[in-house]
């Protein structure tokens, strides 16, 4: 596994030379919300359809 300097040298890497610090801070972001995601996933802490169905139900 990558460490979080070595993925924020690849997403540097990859985007524009144009980019803005906001660009920036927002892929960052992004990738770090995406790799959470990934280890809930990898936990066990998913949700099924009905569930999230179940609990949206409550608010529409």
């Amino acid at each position: 596994m990558k460490t979080a300097k070595q993925e924020v040298r690849k997403i540097l890497e990859n985007i524009p030379n144009n980019s803005t610090f906001e660009d920036i801070q927002y892929h960052i972001y992004v990738r770090e919300k995406i790799e959470r995601g990934l280890k809930d996933v990898r936990e066990g802490h998913v949700l099924t359809q009905k569930e999230v169905e179940k609990r949206l139900s409550k608010w529409l």
